[in-house]
Formats: C-alpha cells, sequence, structure tokens
C-alpha cells in the first residue's frame, strides 16, 4: 500500500494574505486590519503618512494602528539593546526606531504579524552641543500595546443614536435584547434626534451598563444601530 500523506496544515489568514502582497503587492483576500476597524475608527487619529514630516507635528500626540512587518533587534556600542521596527497601515508603512527603556518595556511586543496600537509623542529635536542646531524632532512613545486590547482599555461609555421614527416598542424591544446579552461595567447612553426640527436630546441610563466588545458592536451595525464610542 502506497504510504500514507499527512494533510497539509492550512495556512492562517495572515500567512494568506501576506504571501498575496509579497506575490501581487496588494491584498486580495481583504486586508488584516478590517477585523479592527472599530478601534481605528474610534481611538486613532493618524496614519503612518504623517509621519514621513515630524515638523508640523511638535508637541502632538499621535495615535495609529497597523502590523508589524519588520523588525531588527540590535544592540550599540555600548552594549545596550535597541530596535527597528517597521508599521504598516491601510495606506503606507514606516520604520520606527525605539531606544533606551522604551524599548526593554516594548520589545516583547516587537513581533512580525502583530497587530498594534501606538501613542507616540512628538517632541523637539536634541540641541547639538558642537554647533547648537536643533537636530528633527523625535518620537516619545507613550503606548505599545496590542490592537486587539484597544477597545476593552479605552472604550468607557457607548451611546446609541437613535432617530425619533426609530423609537418604536419593536425597535426598542430589539435593542434591549442586544444589551441584556452583553452586560458588563461601561457606561450607557442614548442619543434621540430629530432631524427637521434640528432636535436632540441626550439620556444617560443609571440602571443598564454594557460590556463593550466587536462583538456587541458588530450586532448593533447588523440591526441598523448607529452609536458612538468614547
Amino acid at each position: 500500500p502506497e504510504p500514507e500523506v499527512p494533510p497539509c496544515e492550512p495556512w492562517s489568514m495572515m500567512e494568506t494574505l501576506r504571501r498575496e502582497k509579497e506575490v501581487v503587492g496588494i491584498y486580495i483576500s481583504g486586508h488584516p486590519l478590517d477585523e479592527f476597524k472599530t478601534p481605528i475608527q474610534w481611538f486613532c487619529n493618524a496614519s503612518v503618512t504623517l509621519l514621513s514630516d515630524l515638523n508640523p507635528l511638535v508637541n502632538k500626540e499621535l495615535s495609529l494602528a497597523g502590523i508589524v512587518t519588520d523588525v531588527q533587534h540590535r544592540v550599540s556600542k555600548n552594549g545596550k539593546g535597541w530596535g527597528i521596527f517597521t508599521l504598516e497601515d491601510y495606506n503606507d508603512s514606516f520604520d520606527f526606531r525605539i531606544f533606551g527603556e522604551e524599548y526593554l518595556k516594548y520589545r516583547h511586543l516587537l513581533l512580525v504579524n502583530s497587530f498594534v496600537y501606538l501613542k507616540v509623542f512628538v517632541r523637539d529635536g536634541w540641541i547639538q552641543r558642537d554647533t547648537g542646531k536643533k537636530g528633527e524632532p523625535r518620537l516619545q512613545y507613550n503606548t505599545i500595546m496590542l490592537l486587539q486590547d484597544v477597545l476593552e482599555t479605552y472604550a468607557k461609555k457607548l451611546t446609541l443614536q437613535l432617530s425619533l421614527d426609530q423609537v418604536q416598542p419593536e425597535r426598542i424591544d430589539s435593542i434591549k435584547d442586544i444589551l441584556h446579552s452583553h452586560k458588563g461595567k461601561h457606561s450607557l447612553n442614548f442619543s434621540i434626534y430629530e432631524m427637521e426640527d434640528n432636535m436632540k436630546i441626550h439620556m444617560n441610563s443609571r440602571k443598564q451598563r454594557v460590556q463593550i466588545s466587536a462583538e456587541l458592536l458588530a450586532e448593533l451595525e447588523s440591526s441598523d444601530i448607529h452609536y458612538k464610542l468614547n
């Protein structure tokens, strides 16, 4: 009898997408960041394209997200570790350099194909001792964390936005069912609006609290319920 050939292990979605990008130059099956559209929409204020010129961004904090596509862990002449990592988002990629205590604090998150969220503060460049001139602006790493942890960490309040004509018994019952299955610790608000008279009413729910998660937000979106996170 012919020897049994073990079945090939299926590629992970990330591996499939990576190979598509290598061969074709674009992602065909979808972008790897699509799974994280919600935290990117609500908790990012910049894309990596902006980092090509840091001068207009001095004294600003930027929140970015992307995929780590390359990492180089290095050691300086004085024996201190530092690193270079490439972050790619929907539009572009950028090579970050990270040193000192920031490198030691975050190096365990710098892995190829990991999805990360960064908060960086753009500082003025160092003053050069020999010339007295100011160097190029530099990045201070306030936070690096896994992108999948962003909702749990930063989402504190969910506001459901309903037009007045949506406030019907059946609609309210449907919303109650969704919220009941996602009880948690986060605050819940309602914003009722009426476009013609430019009327808007805000209400806080004193008793009902929810657990803000990707699953809850997906259910709201599938039910065509608009929301706001903060």
